[in-house]
């Protein structure tokens, strides 16, 4: 008896192609959470598909970004939570993001570093006016917390740009592991 087993990039291409047949308000709910709290994201880029592979569906889907009005990407960078800020105290952050801050470590900060960090998430809101946002993935707790530190030092267009680039990233993440789960 032959036994035969697909290969990821198969299971991926089915997964896309199946994806891709779906109406749009499914499509919608497949992809919640790629972009955090921002359904209309896949939903503007659902006319993209077919997707035959996860670099052109992100590519859709950060197009969508790229061309959204300012207040859109605003209120998208605003969807954010603070890292290790009130939403991780009160457990009420998404489980993609709970499961990347605890990857980085922020859940395991010591009192000091809980402080420094909400001291450099509160400096850096009051000078942007937007949270922090970065691709926490592969990064300590030292390198998000160094990382915050140096960009305060940038201006607010610098800094508008560098969040939307790291959100791309962050969906980039998401939907490697959506698409790995299905495999």
């Amino acid at each position: 008896m032959t036994t035969h087993t697909s290969s990821p990039a198969t299971d991926t291409t089915a997964a896309l192609a199946e994806l891709s047949r779906l109406p749009q308000d499914a499509f919608v709910a497949r992809l919640d959470g790629i972009f955090e709290h921002s359904p209309w994201i896949a939903e503007r880029a659902w006319s993209a598909g077919p997707f035959t592979s996860v670099d052109a569906l992100h590519a859709a889907m950060c197009l969508v970004v790229d061309n959204a009005a300012q207040s859109e990407q605003l209120a998208l960078i605003c969807a954010h939570p603070e890292l290790a800020g009130k939403e991780a105290e009160e457990g009420t952050l998404t489980t993609a993001s709970t499961g990347e801050q605890r990857g980085a470590g922020l859940d395991q900060c010591s009192k000091e570093e809980l402080q420094r960090l909400r001291d450099l998430n509160k400096a850096y809101r009051e000078r942007f006016g937007f949270p922090f946002v970065i691709a926490v993935k592969g990064l300590s707790r030292y390198q998000i917390m160094d990382g915050v530190e140096a960009r305060l030092a940038n201006d607010r267009d610098t800094e508008f740009r560098t969040c939307l680039k790291e959100i791309g990233k962050i969906a980039r993440f998401r939907l490697d592991a959506l698409f790995a789960a299905q495999g």
